[in-house]
């Protein structure tokens, strides 16, 4: 049994067995569930699992009790992977009482419509005495589900789903000095799960102050000097650019767009462009796309004609972004067709709906394959959007 503090222990559990996360995100280190026990005059027990992993949880559940019984469970957050084991846990222990918000008790009537909890709202301010120690609760709505509470005891901040990241802490690492690469995998998750809330993660990263520990509900927990993955959220939640250079993103039917774009990554890097990530939209991790996508302040986005529109893979990506909240962001524009080009006049429309988009430079558009009357104008598309 971990423990966080001399009164916090870590009941969570690791899910190496699972593919997709949320049935989307391709977790190839796995997912962890985190879940916390307090042991003070009272016991808090602070979230549940994914029902999938519901068993080993409950085991570790009683190894951390020793025979007592709880006093409250703490949901933070009513998703499924978080509120899983809520039912079991009441039908366990149906003296416990449930602390969640107003609409989170609501939303775990609707999951688990055949259990009757007892529960107590809690609202922004409200603090719960667990003897010597007291949880402090603060309001996180559409971090990233409108229902998300945040809680603080002492200097230790339960954050729900902000700061968590993917893979299994067994895989990962359980503290954070023990994580090769947190950034990696915390800002693939941020950018998929929460990114279309910056305001909202900048509203609750006002409220929390200082922590000396972050238990969020998923990936290791933060101890020590947090200034680096603060500073991290704060660039993250303000759209602002976390690395400097272009992001290169293709999506080509036959190879010949590709082979533009490459040709252009090669033009950034020749033209001293400090930092260049291409990705194939056909073929590699969409959200992996998306992170590059929000990291660099700057992307090239060369796809092919389809339909008389823009091929499916660019589209799809383009979507994803606005329906992320993607913004203040510059783009260049490659498109390839060879009777009736059409991705760049589609590939425009999107761009325009989304907010602080600026296209730079002027479009490139292929007849078939790149040829050399080509060059001169990729060349100048290279140095536009890295003025």
């Amino acid at each position: 049994m971990r423990k966080i503090t001399e009164k916090i222990k870590y009941i969570g559990v690791d899910d190496d067995e699972l593919d997709l996360f949320e049935s989307q995100y391709v977790v190839p280190e796995g997912m962890a569930y985190n879940s916390y026990l307090i042991e003070d005059e009272k016991i808090a027990v602070m979230d549940t699992v994914d029902a999938r992993c519901g068993e080993a949880w409950l085991r570790n559940l009683e190894e951390a009790l020793q025979g007592r019984k709880p006093d409250y469970l703490v949901m933070h957050h009513i998703e499924p992977d978080h509120s899983g084991m809520a039912a079991a846990f009441s039908e366990r222990y149906p003296d416990a009482v449930i602390l969640a918000s107003a609409m989170g008790v609501r939303f775990l009537g609707q999951f688990a419509p055949d259990t009757t909890f007892r529960t107590q709202v809690v609202k922004e301010g409200d603090t719960v005495s667990l003897g010597a120690g007291e949880l402090r609760f603060l309001s996180a709505p559409m971090v990233h589900w409108p229902e998300v509470m945040v809680s603080q005891y002492g200097q230790v901040l339960f954050s729900a789903d902000a700061f968590g990241k993917f893979g299994s802490l067994g895989k990962c690492g359980f503290f954070i000095d023990e994580d090769d690469d947190w950034a990696c995998e915390a800002r693939r998750y941020y950018f998929n799960i929460c990114g279309k809330y910056g305001s909202q993660v900048q509203a609750l990263l006002k409220k929390v102050g200082a922590p000396e520990v972050i238990c969020p509900l998923h990936g290791p927990i933060l101890r020590g000097d947090l200034s680096e993955y603060l500073n991290l959220y704060n660039i993250w939640s303000s759209y602002g650019v976390e690395t400097e250079g272009v992001f290169v993103a293709y999506a080509s039917i036959h190879g010949c767009t590709k082979e533009a774009a490459l040709r252009l990554a090669e033009m950034l890097r020749e033209q001293g462009c400090p930092k260049v990530a291409v990705a194939d939209l056909t073929r590699d991790d969409m959200a992996e796309a998306v992170e590059d996508a929000f990291r660099y302040g700057r992307m090239v986005l060369a796809a092919s004609t389809y339909d008389a529109g823009l091929f499916t893979p660019a589209w799809n990506f383009l979507h994803t972004l606005q329906v992320k909240g993607w913004c203040k962001k510059k783009v260049a524009l490659i498109e390839n067709g060879t009777w009736a080009p059409m991705a760049a006049k589609v590939m425009t429309e999107m761009l325009t709906a989304m907010k602080d988009i600026e296209i730079v430079g002027t479009p490139v558009s292929l007849r078939s394959r790149m040829k050399a009357s080509d060059v001169p104008a990729l060349e100048a598309l290279a140095r536009a959007i890295q003025e």
